[in-house]
Parts: C-alpha cells; sequence; structure tokens
C-alpha cells in the first residue's frame, strides 16, 4: 500500500477568504456522535440515486476503525484501522464498496473526504466517487459499483450519524468539520473547496449550491446549541456532546495535538482530541507534540491530574521512538519534573527545590523563546514565574543540548494522567478563557507578552 502523508490540509499558508472557526471533538469510547431521526421522511427513488456528503476530519488515533458518516450497519464512510478509506452502500441487498489503496494515517492535518453518488450515471465508476483533498480516488483494494439507475436502501430508510456507525461500536476519534449531507446530487471537489493559488494546499470554501431537509450543513457555531444546522436539517440527537467538545482546531487554523504515532516501549494511551494522555501502567509513558519548532515565541498548558511522577519539557525530532529507558532521560530531552527537578541529557538532574514541586490539579505553563539569540524555556505554575530554572526562572536551551534544534513540547509519565492545552482544545475546564495576543487558543492563563498558541496561522506569521 501507498502510504498519504503530509499532504493534507495544515491551514499554514494563505486560507482564502472562507475561514472555519470551529469544528467538534469526537471520542469513540465515550460514544460522542450526531444523528439525525427523520430522514425517512423524505425519501424518494430520486434522492436514493443521487446523494453526496463531505466533511473536513482530523485524525487523533490510529489502529482502530474511525466512523466518519453511516446510514446503517451496511451504510457508512470509515478510515479503517490500516488507514484505508473505505465506502461501502447497499443496494438490493447487495454491499457495494471503495477501498483505497493509499493510507491516510496523518494525526497533524486535516482531509477533506467526499463520496459522490448518482447511479444514473452511465459510466459505471463514475456512480460512485471518492474524493480526497481535492483530487479524486482512482486506485482501490477492491471496487464494486451499482448497476445503472438502482436505489441505495440505507440512505433514507435509515438514521444518519456522524461520528458513529449506524450499527453500533465504532466511533470516530479526533475532530470533524463543516459535515454536508446534499441530496439530490453528485458534487465534485469545487463545491467545497479549492487549491491556494500559492501553497497548492486544498482549502474550504463556501457551498454555493441549496442545502434544504433533508439536506444538512453544520459549523458548529453555537456552544449553547451545536446540534443546530447552518442550513438544512438540525440533528435529532446529540449523544454524549456536550458544550465543551466544540472545538478551534479547523481546517483553516489547525493546533497543535498529542502524537498518536509516538512510538514508546511502554506505552501509553492518548484521548480526548489527542489532548489527554495516560502513562503506561505501573511503567513509564510518553507523549510528543504533532508539531516541532525552530523558530517562534510559543506557550502551551499543562494540568497536572496527580501530584508526582510526571516530567514536562521539550525533546528533539531525534527522539522518535524510544525502545527502551525512561521517555524523559534520553539524551536531547530537557523536563521539568513534579518535585522541581530538572532532568536533562541521559538523566542528569539539576535544581531541586520544594517551591518548584507541583500539586495535584495544578496549571503549569510554558513559554518557549526560539527567537532571541540565547533560546529559553520558563515554567509557570498556576500563572506565576517559577524558578525552576534558577533565580530568574529561565533556562538557556544550549545548557541542555537543544539549541537550534527542531524541539517538540513532550510529556513523559509514570502511571498518571495529564490534560495538554495547546489552545485549540482541552478537556479540562477552563474559566477565564484567555487567549494570545492574535486572538488565537484558549488557556487558562494568559500568555506572556508576545508569546503565542502553537497553531498554523502563528506558524505562519512567526514561524
Amino acid at each position: 500500500m501507498e502510504t498519504l502523508q503530509r499532504t493534507a490540509n495544515r491551514g499554514s499558508i494563505s486560507t482564502g477568504p472562507y475561514q472555519i472557526d470551529n469544528s467538534l471533538k469526537f471520542e469513540a469510547d465515550n460514544r460522542e456522535y450526531l444523528r439525525w431521526n427523520d430522514i425517512s421522511s423524505y425519501a424518494s427513488s430520486t434522492r436514493k440515486k443521487t446523494f453526496s456528503f463531505s466533511a473536513w476530519v482530523k485524525l487523533t488515533e490510529v489502529g482502530s476503525q474511525c466512523m466518519i458518516w453511516s446510514t446503517a450497519a451496511n451504510g457508512y464512510l470509515t478510515i479503517q484501522a490500516s488507514g484505508v478509506i473505505k465506502w461501502q452502500q447497499t443496494y438490493g441487498g447487495v454491499q457495494k464498496t471503495l477501498n483505497t489503496n493509499r493510507v491516510f494515517r496523518d494525526t497533524s492535518a486535516w482531509y477533506n473526504i467526499i463520496i459522490a453518488v448518482d447511479s444514473t450515471q452511465s459510466t459505471e465508476a463514475n456512480r460512485s466517487r471518492l474524493y480526497v483533498n481535492g483530487v479524486e480516488e482512482t486506485s482501490f483494494s477492491s471496487a464494486t459499483y451499482p448497476s445503472q439507475n438502482a436505489e441505495a436502501q440505507n440512505v433514507y430508510e435509515q438514521h444518519h450519524y456522524v461520528g458513529e456507525w449506524g450499527g453500533g461500536g465504532s466511533g470516530w476519534c479526533g475532530y470533524i468539520a463543516n459535515p454536508t449531507f446534499i441530496s439530490d446530487a453528485q458534487i465534485t471537489p469545487s463545491d467545497v473547496g479549492e487549491f491556494d493559488e500559492d501553497s497548492g494546499i486544498w482549502i474550504p470554501k463556501a457551498y454555493g449550491g441549496a442545502i434544504s431537509s433533508p439536506s444538512y450543513f453544520l459549523e458548529f457555531k453555537d456552544s449553547s446549541n451545536l446540534g443546530n444546522a447552518t442550513s438544512g436539517l438540525n440533528v435529532s440527537t446529540l449523544e454524549n456532546i456536550t458544550s465543551a467538545d466544540q472545538a478551534t482546531d479547523s481546517p483553516t487554523n489547525v493546533f497543535c495535538t498529542l502524537n498518536p504515532l509516538y512510538n514508546y516501549a511502554y506505552g501509553n494511551t492518548i484521548t480526548e482530541g489527542a489532548t489527554k494522555i495516560y502513562g503506561a501502567p505501573n511503567n513509564w509513558g510518553g507523549g510528543k507534540a504533532t508539531f516541532g519548532l525552530t523558530s517562534g515565541k510559543w506557550y502551551w498548558e499543562i494540568k497536572q491530574l496527580g501530584n508526582s511522577n510526571t516530567f514536562m519539557g521539550l525533546q528533539t525530532d531525534g527522539e522518535d521512538n524510544i525502545s527502551s529507558g525512561n521517555a524523559h532521560s534520553q539524551n536531547t530531552t530537557v523536563c521539568f519534573y513534579t518535585d522541581g527537578t530538572i532532568q536533562y541529557s541521559n538523566g542528569s538532574e539539576t535544581g531541586t527545590g520544594a517551591s518548584n514541586s507541583i500539586a495535584a490539579n495544578s496549571i503549569v505553563g510554558f513559554a518557549l523563546d526560539l527567537d532571541s539569540s540565547t533560546q529559553t524555556i520558563k515554567v509557570y505554575l498556576d500563572g506565576s514565574l517559577i524558578t525552576a530554572f534558577g533565580s530568574s526562572g529561565t533556562a538557556n536551551l544550549s545548557t541542555y543540548n537543544l539549541a537550534d534544534k527542531t524541539v517538540f513540547p513532550f510529556v513523559a509519565l509514570y502511571d498518571r494522567t495529564v490534560n495538554m492545552n495547546f489552545g485549540g482544545y482541552t478537556v479540562s475546564t477552563i474559566s477565564s478563557a484567555a487567549t494570545d495576543a492574535n486572538g488565537y487558543g484558549t488557556f487558562e492563563y494568559a500568555p506572556p507578552d508576545s508569546y503565542f498558541s502553537i497553531c498554523t496561522k502563528n506558524l505562519a506569521e512567526y514561524g
């Protein structure tokens, strides 16, 4: 199989006049999904032959089936555990499927996925068309198409789901933006997106066609009513979805998260939109951010849910696959430990002090300056600068062998849990809703002056 990575939308260049401000976070283990109950009242022969679905999606889990959209047990659009995209629909009791050869596993970016159906087409391959980021998929491990003028059985007879398999059990792990169901039309990529003239990146644009019931288009703008459609049919049921699941991570401003592809020997569990990490039971686990940094001034927060056994700091791009040893004691890692210890360069240790220790539920803020001649990092505890790195509170990265390297926010845990907050989404309750100077991100404490959240709009300007 061909692996497709690093071609998805990172929103880092010009994103055009249309902006997507919000997405919705889904967690499969929590059974979080949207459901439309009253589709059947709109059933017609024409509609069963011609329809389309489009969505922007960002994965936060790999290795398990992630369901984007479904109409019943045998009608669904999904990214399989292997990373291939699968479309399946039932016609006359027979399942028709498309399985891509390409694999989609990029957890740092957004994909626009479209399935466009019109069984009236004379050319077989035109009756079910699958597009990813503006390009039609034509290479399939298996491809079967409906016969001409065949009627899909499940599109109107069953409820519609976003983030859930209609048969139950498989859900979406990650973010979804702009889910769009179009009745009576086989759309093309140009209806919902375009290639940026300067970068060549596929970017969203507003759908220009009519969207009325039973079609639907959601932008998740209103946190108090996330099921309210921008156009068309409103969501009937928000299953385990609350206002807290609204996110600002979007195809036009992609935020840093934890990388589930990071390979650590003892394992870990990453959930909640790749912002919550559990360390390995009775052993060390590690988590690394999706975005590497070489310049700019950046801020992020970590909520420590226990009161010990957590290292928080930076790791270079040379520590991608840790097969043995502790994640926090690699040669190009510097971490602040919960008891006030600084750990660096193969387990070297300095700077202990009880005054720097972190209590449970405290929020630790990091301010990283890669623009100064002396690249530095500072640590804040519940909004106040602490002396973890000496009386000035400032650490010179060259002291720890990290200067002039690509560095990643990083955490190592021993049987512990932390909530990460890069600004786009966090499972932690945020009371102050502080943003950076550009208005991006949502933090408990305001970033220091001239420090910014790690998102692609800021990276394009400062990174």
